[in-house]
């Protein structure tokens, strides 16, 4: 099994470019649902949760999103302590779904692929990009918050530019430079490299 990976940085495409790659029946693991899916279901989420923003972050039993949001992004310890839990538990959530996947390639999807040292399990890596402003527009009509709420996360990942060292492929989506194409030709590429 090939895995693959896709990053970016907030507001960069990348479910865009996901949606793509499910067209061409590549399963894709959302980090980010089956993050929010664990940390309903597994104790130690939970458990860390509770410790950092008290026992009420769960309202009848959901997690407060928004009360979270308000503060990790502008507390880095709290970030690094939450992180440091979830992400072990992700890459042993994607072990598990890959074995349950009886197919030749695979994609993972997470913006902190690089900031959360999980890069070196992935065959390939495909780094979405596009320009700061244009991803703070995206965020700011997406998400419903202000430019400030958004700085605040693009200041805990790392730079385009340091991503685009480490990665093997990019994916310009500028609204200028057309997506598809540049998703076949990837796809194209890794199935030549893969024989199959």
């Amino acid at each position: 099994m090939v895995k693959l990976a896709i990053t970016g940085n907030i507001g960069s495409g990348k479910s865009t470019v996901c949606r793509i790659f499910e067209t061409l029946r590549i399963p894709v693991y959302n980090s980010d649902i089956r993050a929010m899916v664990l940390a309903h279901t597994a104790p130690e989420i939970i458990s860390v949760y509770k410790k950092l923003f008290g026992s009420d972050i769960y309202s009848y039993g959901f997690l407060d999103r928004k009360k979270i949001a308000e503060k990790l992004f502008k507390q880095k310890e709290l970030l690094r302590e939450i992180e440091a839990v979830v992400h072990p538990a992700i890459i042993k959530d994607f072990k598990i779904w890959c074995d349950e996947i009886d197919r030749p390639m695979v994609l993972f999807e997470s913006a902190l692929l690089f900031e959360c040292s999980m890069f070196h399990l992935f065959d390939k890596i495909i780094l979405v990009t596009a320009p700061e402003t244009l991803r703070i527009k995206r965020v700011m009509k997406r998400d419903v918050i202000s430019e400030q709420d958004v700085l605040d996360r693009i200041n805990n990942q790392w730079k385009e530019e340091k991503k685009q060292d480490l990665s093997h492929y990019i994916v310009r989506n500028d609204e200028t430079t057309p997506v598809i194409p540049q998703v076949l030709e990837i796809y194209d590429n890794i199935r030549k490299e893969n024989l199959f």
